[in-house]
């Protein structure tokens, strides 16, 4: 077989094969910018007049991931304006104040040069009656500016724990927002301006619209927003009477979100909010928006059901269209319906700086047990379908993050169905229940915080379960047979894609019924108990579920029954122990084999 090789055989790929990149033509203008471009786009002046009326000293620059080319050049103009206005002074305590003060003029010299006479009790000098200087209140500290790249979380959201890793006192986001409230640091907001051809913008308009009374609310981008007065302006002088704008605004809740709806005048319009009785408002569902650039997937499934309907003017090479909601909305619905019969569910927080974060994790826990499903709590960081299908237990996941990002757009590559709390809590609710209008949300600003039980509810409720375990016992006592537990007397669960039997849904309340029947085992083997039943009873499956400390765990019982890899060390368990040999040490050159033995020689 060797003979038949006339030469040696190829072990690379032939010259043709080799990878080309192709180089995207760029334009030269919008690749190199001036100056005056970087301070007008990245509003420099004004976040350094801020800056300085703020006092702070420790700026962080928190930038996306397209803006990060400019970041270099962001930070020296930043710096050259805040080097022109004057500096924050730091207070200083009494003891810093005190170590660079002046030595005694006479000290002695039986002391190491220091005054050894008695120090006065109010700390002003020494006993030789010569007083320090006055102690500094304050003294200059220069700023430091400091970029915060490669967010932990989504960009659209305030990145606190990179701005404590610094220190910072305030945090400058660039870029897009969601505008969710922060907990622990001031933040400064520049959207940047982005060029717009108002031209294309007129003539879209008039092209979906040609009716002069149409009514239409304008709204853009909040890297567009600047250009959204001049085109209002510009079309009620081109006869349209029935035009509205939008501002911004800190208000995620509002019935646009972050927007308030404004007339010519940039009066505020009342709008109605939904199943309001008061009819003096403007009612948003008689009106169309025109939003120019492509808004977030989270913005369009909350307007989709609060406007009449929504054309977006694309500022990039796609087409702008009529955008239709309903087919995304459906698939949202068939996503939380995959979750109805889910046993565990896995919280994933993708966010730490909104401020009520915690309390919504607290709250959608509760609900979760209340449904008598699990819960686990991950954080992971940045989304992907890789860190998620290592958690092959867990049957769905609610994101708790701001009202954009805990919406996964691209959920195909998931393992596991990904849902938002509003989601979730229509997941949870019964089949009579659970009622689909349209409404939809994203975030964790909607959910509610939790309550807590009040006295007379919990003393009601207590009563109710007296009653109910007095009739157990009378019924276990008057030989009619074992109570039944709640699983076996509560209706079947059907899931609603397959329509297969589900038996594992409730984990939780299977796990409720084993602890009340251990109670009454351990209340008939008092010597007053009535005799329990000779009959043979069915033993239930959740007196079988694993346990952590006493608390039943369905994750537990998974990697105990379904994981066929359970950890190292497992298949030695049986051997026997052996001695302990020598094994070999030395250096990479050269190595030995035992105490003394012989020295292999590494080629």
């Amino acid at each position: 077989m060797a003979g038949d090789l006339n030469a040696a055989p190829v072990l690379s790929t032939p010259e043709d094969h080799l990878f080309e990149y192709a180089v995207v033509p760029t334009d030269d203008k919008t690749k190199a910018k001036s100056d005056d471009e970087i301070s007008d786009i990245y509003e420099i002046t004004r976040t350094a007049k801020e800056i300085g009326d703020g006092g702070w000293r420790r700026i962080g620059l928190q930038f996306p991931d397209h803006m990060l080319c400019d970041a270099p050049r962001v930070v020296q103009l930043l710096e050259q304006e805040l080097a022109s206005l004057p500096q924050p002074t730091a207070p200083t305590t009494i003891a810093d104040s005190q170590s660079t003060a002046t030595a005694c003029p006479e000290p002695s010299i039986t002391n190491n040069g220091q005054c050894s006479r008695d120090v006065q009790q109010n700390g002003t000098g020494c006993g030789c009656g010569k007083q320090d200087p006055a102690p500094v209140e304050s003294q200059l500290k220069a700023r430091r500016v400091y970029v915060l790249a490669d967010t932990s979380y989504s960009a659209c959201c305030v990145d606190e724990i990179a701005a404590e890793h610094v220190n910072a006192d305030v945090v400058v986001h660039y870029g897009r927002s969601c505008l969710s409230p922060t907990s622990r640091l001031p933040v400064i907001y520049v959207f940047t301006k982005h060029i717009l051809d108002r031209d294309a913008a007129l003539a879209g308009f008039e092209k979906e619209y040609p009716d002069k009374e149409a009514k239409v609310v304008l709204m853009a981008d909040v890297t567009y927003q600047v250009h959204v007065l001049p085109l209002l302006s510009e079309l009620q002088s081109r006869g349209y009477v029935n035009l509205l704008a939008t501002e911004i605004v800190h208000n995620p809740m509002g019935r646009i979100p972050n927007r308030k709806v404004v007339d010519i005048q940039g009066k505020e319009v009342e709008i109605i909010s939904h199943g309001s009785e008061n009819s003096t408002g403007l009612d948003l569902r008689e009106y169309s928006i025109f939003h120019i650039s492509q808004p977030p997937t989270a913005l369009l499934l909350a307007l989709c059901s609060r406007v009449k309907n929504l054309y977006i003017l694309q500022t990039s090479s796609d087409s702008s269209s009529l955008y239709s909601a309903q087919r995304l909305l459906g698939r949202r619905y068939a996503r939380l319906l995959s979750l109805t019969t889910a046993g565990i569910i896995g919280i994933l927080v993708n966010t730490l700086s909104v401020s009520n974060y915690l309390s919504s994790i607290d709250s959608i826990r509760k609900q979760i047990a209340a449904a008598g499903k699990k819960s686990y709590t991950m954080v992971v960081g940045k989304l992907n379908p890789a860190k998620l299908a290592n958690f092959a237990e867990i049957d769905g996941w609610v994101v708790v993050g701001c009202w954009e990002s805990s919406l996964i757009e691209d959920d195909a590559g998931f393992y596991k169905p990904v849902i938002t709390p509003f989601e979730l809590e229509l997941a949870l609710a019964s089949d009579d229940e659970r009622v689909w209008t349209g409404e939809w949300w994203g975030g964790i600003e909607a959910v509610k915080p939790p309550t807590d039980e009040k006295p007379e509810e919990k003393k009601s409720e207590d009563t109710e379960n007296n009653e109910t375990q007095d009739a157990a016992e009378n019924e276990q006592a008057s030989g009619d047979g074992e109570f039944d537990s709640e699983e076996e007397s509560a209706p079947p669960e059907f899931d609603w894609r397959t329509g297969k039997l589900v038996s594992h849904s409730r984990p939780m309340r299977m796990a409720a019924s084993k602890t009340k029947s251990t109670k009454k085992e351990d209340s008939s083997d008092k010597p007053d108990a009535p005799p329990r039943s000779s009959a043979l009873t069915l033993r239930s499956k959740a007196q079988e579920l694993a346990s952590v400390n006493g608390v039943i765990s369905p994750g537990a019982e998974y990697l105990r029954t379904q994981r066929t890899w359970v950890g190292l060390g497992t298949d030695f368990d049986e051997e026997a122990s052996m001695t302990i040999e020598e094994g070999r040490g030395g250096v990479a050159r050269g190595y030995t084999v035992g105490g003394e033995g012989e020295k292999h020689l590494m080629s």
